[in-house]
C-alpha cells in the first residue's frame, strides 16, 4: 500500500523535477543558482528528517506526521504553474523537499516493520520498484504535455491529478493499517542515539560521500538544455528512463542485499562513477548512458540506505536513526550540489573530477562495514 502511495507521489514530484532545471533557466536562474537551489532543497529535504524522525519517535504519531508531509509536498508541485519568477519557483521547490523530509522517517519506520516478515532488502527494494514506476511515468507524462503544448506551466498544472490521488491513498493506507508496528516484535534492549553502532556511522560517511558526488538531475537537465546535447522534449524522457531502470534494478538488488549485505555496493559504486564524464562530455548517446548510470547509482543508495539502517538499529529507534542518517546525507548533498554548481560555471572537467573522486572515496568506508551481518527476516 505504501508502495502504491509512493507510485503516485513520484508521478507528481519526479515529473516536476524532470523539468525544474530548464524551467528555472527560463525564469532567469544561472547554473550556480540552480545548483544551490537544488542543494538547499536536498539539505532541508534530508536535514529536517532528523527532527521529524525524533518527533515521530517521541510522540508516536507516525501516521499524522506522514500524512501532513505528503499534503505539503503534493500541494507545492502544481503551484509551480503559478510561479512568476525563479525566486518563487525556488521557494516552492524547497517546500516540496520539506514535505518529503517531514513524511519520510515515520513512513520508513512503519515500512521497515514488514521487513521482519519478508526481509528488509526485499521490502525496500519492492517499495523502490513501485516508487520508481511512478518516477518513470511522471516525466513521460510531462514529456507528452511538452510535446503537445510546449509549456512548462501546463505540465506543472497537470500534476495536480496524481497529487490529489496521493493524498487520498495515504489516508486510505492509514485506515487500512493503523498500527504497522504490530508486524514486528519488540527489540530488547532499545538503543539510544549515542549507542548507534560503529558500522552505522561508517556507512553514513560512505553514503554522504556518494551524496556529495551525485548532482541533482536539475543541474544535469540544465546542462542538457544549455548545451543542446539533448532536445528539450527528450530531457524528461531521459529522466524517466533512468528512474525506470533504477526501479527494476532495485528488485534484484534488494534480494542481493538480504543475501550478501552492503558488500554489493562496492562494485556498484565503482561502475556508477562513469556517469559524470558521460553526462557532461558526451553527445546524445553518451548522455543517455550517463543518465542511466546516474539513475542506477541514485536508486541503489535510496533503496539500500533504509534497508541497511533497519538491520543496524532496533525498531524502537528506527525513526530517529533514519532522521540522523539522512540529515548527514542531506548536508553532504547540499555541499556537493553547491560545489558542483559553482564548478560548472567555471570548468566542466573540474565537475567530473569532483564527482569521480568523491565516489571513489566512499569505497574504503563501504569496505570497512562489509562484514556487518544482515538481520534476517525471521530474526529481526
Amino acid at each position: 500500500m505504501i508502495g502504491i502511495v509512493s507510485l503516485f507521489a513520484d508521478i507528481t514530484y519526479e515529473g516536476s523535477r524532470s523539468i525544474v532545471g530548464p524551467y528555472l533557466a527560463q525564469l532567469g536562474a544561472n547554473g550556480a543558482e540552480v545548483g544551490i537551489i537544488a542543494g538547499l532543497g536536498e539539505l532541508l529535504g534530508y536535514g529536517l528528517r532528523y527532527f521529524s524522525g525524533r518527533l515521530a519517535e517521541k510522540t508516536g504519531q507516525f501516521w499524522p506526521i506522514t500524512i501532513f508531509g505528503y499534503v505539503i509536498q503534493m500541494l507545492s508541485v502544481p503551484l509551480l504553474a503559478l510561479a512568476g519568477s525563479w525566486q518563487v519557483a525556488a521557494l516552492l521547490i524547497v517546500v516540496e523537499r520539506i514535505g518529503k523530509a517531514t513524511r519520510n522517517p515515520p513512513r520508513n519506520a512503519m515500512l521497515s516493520h514488514a521487513g521482519n516478515l519478508i526481509g528488509h532488502g526485499w521490502v525496500f527494494g519492492l517499495h523502490e520498484a513501485l516508487d520508481k514506476l511512478g518516477a518513470f511515468s511522471g516525466p513521460l507524462i510531462v514529456a507528452v504535455v511538452l510535446a503537445r503544448q510546449g509549456d512548462y506551466k501546463t505540465a506543472f498544472a497537470m500534476l495536480l491529478i496524481p497529487a490529489l490521488l496521493t493524498v487520498a491513498l495515504v489516508i486510505t493506507a492509514r485506515l487500512l493499517y493503523p498500527k504497522p508496528e504490530d508486524l514486528a516484535p519488540p527489540s530488547s534492549p532499545p538503543l539510544s542515539a549515542e549507542r548507534l553502532s560503529r558500522a552505522f556511522w561508517l556507512y553514513m560517511i560512505a553514503a554522504a560521500l556518494v551524496a556529495a558526488a551525485v548532482p541533482d538531475f536539475s543541474l544535469i537537465s540544465y546542462h542538457f538544455g544549455k548545451t543542446s546535447t539533448v532536445p528539450v522534449s527528450w530531457i524528461p524522457v531521459f529522466y524517466s528512463l533512468a528512474l525506470g531502470i533504477s526501479g527494476l534494478s532495485s528488485l534484484l538488488l534488494g534480494k542481493l542485499f538480504d543475501k550478501n549485505g552492503i558488500i554489493i555496493l562496492i562494485p556498484l559504486t565503482l561502475v556508477t562513477t562513469l556517469f559524470a564524464p558521460l553526462v557532461f562530455l558526451g553527445g546524445f548517446a553518451a548522455a543517455m548512458a550517463g543518465t542511466i548510470l546516474w539513475g542506477i547509482g541514485m536508486g541503489v543508495h535510496e533503496s539500500m540506505i533504509p534497508a541497511a539502517v533497519a538491520t543496524m538499529v532496533p525498531k524502537e529507534r528506527r525513526a530517529s536513526a533514519y532522521g540522523i542518517f539522512t540529515a548527514g546525507y542531506g548536508v553532504a548533498w547540499f555541499i556537493g550540489s553547491a560545489i558542483i554548481g559553482m564548478l560548472y560555471d567555471v570548468s566542466i572537467p573540474a565537475v567530473i573530477a569532483f564527482c569521480v573522486i568523491a565516489q571513489i572515496a566512499a569505497i574504503p568506508f563501504l569496505y570497512a562495514v562489509r562484514k556487518k551481518p544482515v538481520t534476517s527476516a525471521a530474526g529481526s
